[in-house]
């Protein structure tokens, strides 16, 4: 009975392990505090902010290794009661409430890029609010949008306006790809303030998607069961 017991317990382990640490894996990037100050119209410039530097407001994050080139800026999203002083931008209260004040958009030229030297695998995902001119992004395993093309996403325009938030680009809707390889960069294509992002997620094709604490907790109920069975054999 005890030999099924820890065989069974074994199982369980050897089952959510990998799916843990696959969760684990998730990256999400959520654009909030790049902006010195909440709600502004002076925006930053991503740059290094989640890649153990700063952004152009001297900001720093969580070092992902993770880049983006000078045009790539950190907007400031509506929420309700801050509709002035900020953008016509806004989740309209959808998603995570944490990650509702900065979106990531680009001011110039058709196109930015953003680098993950360290690269990521499975799949890319985000939400994207387009309501005047559609958008595309592509996935690259070199850096600086080269190598081969990974995948591709191409974004239709999307509705208009949530009230109460005064944004017309407003709500955000879910984007994402699954691929094979190992991607290293990506290329945001549109119209310069023409589309907006939010959550960009590497390693899941689902935007947002951070481990599941029950799963989690799986693992570690296993690991106290194994202590408890190991003192009582001694």
């Amino acid at each position: 009975m005890k030999t099924m017991k820890r065989n069974l317990l074994f199982a369980a382990i050897a089952t959510a392990l990998p799916l843990a640490s696959a969760q684990a894996s998730v990256i999400v990037l959520d654009f909030e505090n790049i902006n010195s100050s909440y709600p502004t119209i002076n925006y930053a410039n991503i740059q290094e902010f989640y890649n153990g530097g700063t952004s152009s407001q001297g900001t720093s994050g969580t070092n992902f290794g993770v880049s983006f080139e000078d045009n790539a800026r950190a907007i400031c999203l509506n929420t309700l009661g801050t509709t002035s002083g900020c953008s016509n931008t806004s989740r309209g209260g959808l998603g995570d409430p944490n990650s509702q004040r900065g979106g990531l958009f680009f001011t110039a030229g058709n196109e930015t890029t953003m680098n993950f030297a360290a690269g990521f695998e499975t799949g890319f995902s985000f939400f994207y609010s387009a309501i005047n001119q559609g958008g595309s992004v592509q996935v690259f395993d070199g850096l600086d949008g080269t190598g081969n093309l990974l995948a591709t996403l191409n974004l239709s325009t999307t509705a208009s306006s949530c009230s109460g938030y005064g944004a017309g680009f407003c709500p955000f809707v879910a984007a994402g790809v699954n691929f094979a390889g190992t991607a290293r960069s990506v290329n945001w294509g549109g119209v310069a303030n023409q589309v907006v992002f939010d959550d960009v997620t590497f390693g899941s094709s689902t935007p947002g998607e951070v481990p599941v604490p029950g799963t989690l907790g799986i693992v570690g109920l296993g690991l106290v069961g194994l202590a408890r069975m190991r003192r009582r054999k001694k």
